[in-house]
């Protein structure tokens, strides 16, 4: 299976994974309005030796299948100054 990754223009550090063949205009309204214009930034084969940093080649397989994308998003930014006070 090929997979084709967009990064957002709008988000930074916003990246979405659709099988190759799919249409962007295919995919919901909402995300669509939320990710923005999608710059293409490569395309590779899903094979079980590739290694992701975020998620499992399986569970990126699961995603492509249904609902036949993944977004990936960057992990809320914590504030230190918060944590020390939770301390």
């Amino acid at each position: 299976m090929l997979c084709t990754v967009f990064r957002s223009a709008k988000r930074a550090d916003t990246y979405l994974y659709l099988p190759h063949s799919a249409d962007f205009s295919d995919l919901p309204e909402p995300l669509r309005q939320h990710f923005g214009q999608p710059i293409q930034v490569m395309t590779f084969a899903l094979t079980d030796q590739r290694k992701l940093a975020q998620i499992s080649v399986a569970a990126l397989r699961e995603h492509l299948t249904d609902p036949g994308y993944y977004l990936q998003i960057p992990p809320p930014v914590t504030s230190l100054l918060q944590q020390e006070k939770r301390s």
